[in-house]
This record gives structure tokens, sequence and C-alpha cells, in this order.
């Protein structure tokens, strides 16, 4: 499994403040971005795999929701982690 407890924390711990910290914008937006590399790598080896490629859409909307909320909430905070996580936009 690519996305273990550990990895899961790591990502909550460095982006939401803290592990326990799951519901931060910060930190959920980190791990949209995880799951949607790992989903985006799985996709280049197997093209036709249509029910992945509609969770991925999904997951891009989700995290571009998020992403529009952080911006209108905290511009600085938005911009910081566009440069982290290498978010183009």
């Amino acid at each position: 499994m690519y996305l273990t407890k550990e990895v899961k924390s790591e990502i909550f711990k460095k982006h939401g403040g803290s592990e326990g910290n799951t519901g931060s914008t910060e930190g959920q937006i980190a791990l949209f971005t995880h799951r949607i590399d790992h989903l985006t790598g799985h996709l280049k080896n197997n093209q036709k795999d249509y029910n992945t490629e509609r969770s991925l859409v999904r997951l891009v909307g989700k995290r571009r929701s998020l992403l529009d909320y952080l911006k209108k909430k905290d511009i600085e905070k938005y911009r910081a982690l566009i440069k982290v996580l290498n978010i183009r936009k």
C-alpha cells in the first residue's frame, strides 16, 4: 500500500501543524497532492484504467476547491503551499 499510516502522519505533521490536525486545509491539500501523484504514475502504466482516471479527476476537483478556499481565506498560506507542493498556477 502506498499510503500507510506513517506516511499520512508525516504529511499532516509537515503541512498541517501536527499529526492530529488532519482537518487542516493545508494538510488535506498535501494529502490530495500525494494521492494525485500516485494515481498519475499508475495511469502512465495503465492507460485504459478508466475508473482510476475518474477518481483522479474527482481528486483534482476536490483539491482545486480547497485551494480556492485557502486563497480566499489566506493568500500568503496559499502562495507558500503552492510553492512547496510544486502545484502550477
